[in-house]
């Protein structure tokens, strides 16, 4: 094999362990602060807010960082927003109250935000081209990882030691995070001054041949959404709290093993098979938990979600780097991240709407079965564009 085409090498390790300890953080602090906010007295709907707008902070700073990375330089932004990113960790210490809890969490979410953008489009020119959908299943395992033990280990740790001790692990994981960043050696392409002149507004935000793939994901994101917003809630309506309790694992095994055959298929085979095949393992599985809630579809869920939103997570963030200029990368995968942050952000609420004291949870589960499908024509769309 050519030394261009291996996958694995120090370059990949140093992008990968900088995506995993980024993502650590956001997962470690995501099931601990809602708790630390609850202690501090204040009410649910807050403590829901102080999480919440951490992903309000990291959209802000994914509109901005497309056109900073290429103004500014792709590691030069990627120091620069994960210091942000670590320096707010340490501010946890002092957040003693609600009002400076959520000042810090949403300065953490712009450096988060930025930096995962960053991140990914620095591996976009790491990973080998002819394997390109195959690297990047590999590469996006750092995400997957992330979700299976972050939450693990910082609740761990605030259980024996205290919040104070998450937030250590927060910090450390950050800090490791950073020094990958500073050893790593990027290879930019070529800035164009002139071009960016010449690029309308809505152009130094989005790039606009990415939306229609962008959308179409989105909308999966809004059916993945459902599940972890509201599963706590409908296991206990439904009386599945065992089975439930085991999603997230199965769903992070599947992950594991399908994402670097996904990209594999994909590189061999094209996108549309992993699209279609992912948008409707998703339906189907929503489905099954809306109109008939036991162990056995709960698990079905699980393995569905992870060929669903798991594996297009990859498979579309493959395709808008891939059929994008280098000079065009950065926005492209802040048009991405936009859109799904975004329905990330609205969805429980316009989901929730769904819930009343006759129909209980199953509604919302239902619904976002019928917007996944609704990702099928878009996808189709989309992909024959390409």
């Amino acid at each position: 094999m050519k030394a261009e085409d291996k996958i694995f090498t120090k370059s990949f390790i140093l992008i990968f362990t900088a995506l995993l300890f980024t993502a650590l953080v956001m997962y470690a602090l995501m099931s601990t602060v809602t708790e630390y906010a609850s202690s501090l007295g204040t009410s649910a709907a807050i403590a829901g807010l102080v999480s919440g707008i951490y992903i309000f902070g990291g959209l802000c700073s994914r509109i901005y960082s497309g056109n900073a990375l290429e103004r500014n330089g792709w590691k030069k932004t990627a120091l620069a927003f994960m210091t942000i990113h670590f320096l707010a960790c340490l501010l946890y210490f002092l957040a003693r109250d609600v009002n400076l809890l959520l000042i810090v969490r949403f300065i953490h979410g712009i450096g988060f935000g930025a930096s995962a953008n960053a991140i990914v489009t620095i591996a976009s020119q790491v990973l080998p081209k002819k394997r390109y959908g195959e690297a990047f299943g590999y590469f996006m395992l750092g995400t997957t990882i992330a979700v299976g033990i972050g939450p693990f280990i910082s609740g761990l740790a605030c259980d024996y030691f205290g919040h104070q001790a998450s937030f250590a692990l927060a910090a450390i994981f950050s800090a490791i995070a950073l020094m990958a960043m500073i050893l790593l050696e990027v290879d930019e392409p070529p800035k164009t001054q002139s071009e960016e002149n010449d690029y309308s507004i809505l152009e130094k935000i989005f790039e606009i041949d990415a939306i229609p793939v962008s959308l179409f994901t989105a909308l999966t994101s809004l059916g993945y959404v459902s599940i972890l917003s509201f599963y706590r809630l409908y296991a206990v309506e439904t009386d599945l709290t065992a089975a439930f309790s085991w999603f997230f694992i199965l769903y992070s095994i599947i992950l594991v093993v399908s994402r670097p055959v996904a990209g594999r298929i994909q590189d061999k085979h094209g996108d549309m098979i992993i699209c279609v095949a992912g948008i409707i393992a998703q339906t189907i599985g929503l489905f099954l938990i809306a109109i008939a809630p036991s162990t056995i579809t709960v698990l079905i869920c699980a393995v569905c979600a992870a060929l669903g939103f798991g594996t297009l997570n990859s498979a579309c963030t493959t395709i808008v780097t891939r059929n994008t200029p280098a000079n065009r990368r950065s926005y492209a995968i802040s048009t991405f991240f936009i859109f799904c942050d975004g329905t990330m952000g609205i969805g429980p609420a316009i989901l929730g709407s769904f819930v009343s004291l006759s129909s209980g949870y199953a509604p919302v589960y239902f619904i976002s079965s019928l917007i996944t499908l609704l990702a099928l024509p878009i996808c189709i769309y989309a992909l024959k564009r390409n």
